[in-house]
């Protein structure tokens, strides 16, 4: 249970933050680089939480 939420507390987190990326008023290649460092880093997460590594 408790990897069932830590999933989904990083996958909510991880959509409010791409969803933050989106609001910047800055250029759409600082966007897409910025939501690639956001997907990266939550898939680390994803997989630490499941004991990947």
């Amino acid at each position: 249970m408790s990897i069932t939420i830590s999933i989904l507390i990083t996958v909510f987190v991880v959509a409010l933050m791409l969803y933050l990326v989106q609001k910047l008023p800055i250029d759409s290649t600082m966007k897409q680089m910025a939501q690639i460092v956001v997907i990266i880093v939550g898939i680390v997460s994803l997989l630490s939480s499941l004991n990947a590594f």
